[in-house]
């Protein structure tokens, strides 16, 4: 009886977490592994000082870095590895027509800002959030808007 009852409790939490994947976006669940391994590697290291095999624990070391470079610095651990982008902070329906001044924002931008600031502008943020590079589909079509929005069309 007790087994069937751990068992349902394992397909619910199972089902939860899987419900909670499919809302999430990619950086939020790269996020996730990324703690999870640092946690990981925290807990072996601790297993490993603690059996007597000091030397190994401090081969686990590297695996923790990415995560101590962050708290040491002061940020907030990110799974893209960069700061977000201008605009990517608000996320309003991609639907609809942007506008110019939004547009500006998106690209981090003043107002009447030129051709070339503009393709300058585009091309930086699309460095750091292209999806081929791990980065945001979503993301990437906004910055891609605004470049529209701005030059009119012109790509």
């Amino acid at each position: 009886m007790i087994w069937l009852l751990l068992g349902a409790g394992a397909f619910l939490l199972l089902m939860t977490v899987l419900r909670a994947f499919a809302n999430a976006d990619v950086r939020s669940i790269k996020a996730l592994f990324a703690w999870i391994l640092t946690l990981g590697g925290l807990a072996l290291g601790v297993l490993l000082l603690l059996s007597g095999r000091g030397f190994f624990a401090f081969a686990v070391l590297p695996m923790l870095f990415p995560a101590i470079r962050d708290v040491w610095q002061g940020r907030r651990p990110t799974a893209g590895g960069g700061r977000p982008s201008p605009g990517a902070s608000a996320r309003p329906p991609m639907g609809g027509k942007m506008s110019r001044e939004e547009a500006y924002s998106v690209l981090g931008l003043a107002p009447g800002a030129g051709e070339m600031e503009i393709r300058a502008a585009h091309r930086r943020l699309m460095r750091g959030v292209h999806p081929d590079s791990g980065g945001s589909d979503w993301l990437a079509a906004r910055i891609n808007q605004a470049r529209d929005v701005l030059l009119g069309g012109r790509p």
